[in-house]
């Protein structure tokens, strides 16, 4: 009896101690296997670590150093074209240089080898918004629509660019452009609520009564 009680004991010993879970109940935030692949994609693209950095004491010190990083950008280019990151890096360099021309001629050939790039057409944008090219942010949407019209990321930040600019009438007219491919819900609710911000019920209503049209 002694030895079974022993062995008992030595048994409880080896067997391995498992969590308690304290919470089963499931997350108020679900998140989807596309949402953490999108995310991490973003920070490949964003987290990109700092240069060391360097003291540039003279013009032509400044011009030796970029054209080190430059040869390096091309190099890594040749390496593999396909490749976004290497493209939007390279891009988002010449921009730190203030060199917003060498940086849209990155952009461009960046295109030329994937021009359904998503991630390039919103970097490239952006890049004009934060640098005040508006002209040249609008003629870069108005060719990623052209080219992807399906992808709502474009319009949704069109659409804020010109509403930030209190641009009405310009805003509007991309929404209307945006509402012949008959988007998904949230686009009308998008549509109808900038209506409402400047007080344009009918507008709205007339918005909504397409969207239910187009349902039925």
């Amino acid at each position: 009896m002694m030895d079974a009680d022993m062995e008992s004991k030595e048994d409880k010993r080896k067997m391995p101690k498992i969590a308690k879970v304290k919470n089963k109940m499931p997350a108020s935030v679900q998140i989807t296997a596309e949402q953490l692949l999108r995310e991490a994609k973003e920070r490949e693209l964003e987290l990109v670590p700092p240069p060391p950095k360097q003291k540039i004491s003279d013009p032509d010190e400044l011009q030796a150093y970029r054209l080190r990083q430059r040869k390096m950008f091309e190099d890594n280019i040749r390496k593999n074209r396909a490749s976004m990151v290497n493209w939007i890096k390279y891009a988002g360099w010449e921009e730190s240089q203030k060199e917003i021309q060498r940086a849209r001629s990155v952009y461009e050939r960046a295109l030329d080898v994937d021009h359904r790039n998503i991630t390039v057409w919103l970097k490239y944008a952006e890049m004009e918004m934060r640098a005040r090219q508006i002209n040249h942010a609008r003629n870069i949407w108005d060719r990623a629509i052209t080219v992807l019209p399906r992808a709502n990321q474009f319009w949704y930040k069109y659409t804020y660019m010109e509403e930030m600019l209190g641009n009405i009438p310009g805003c509007r007219q991309v929404f209307e452009r945006w509402m012949e491919w008959e988007p998904e819900e949230q686009a009308w609710h998008s549509y109808i609520n900038f209506e409402l911000r400047y007080k344009e019920l009918d507008r709205a209503r007339m918005i909504y009564e397409r969207y239910i049209l187009l349902q039925n």
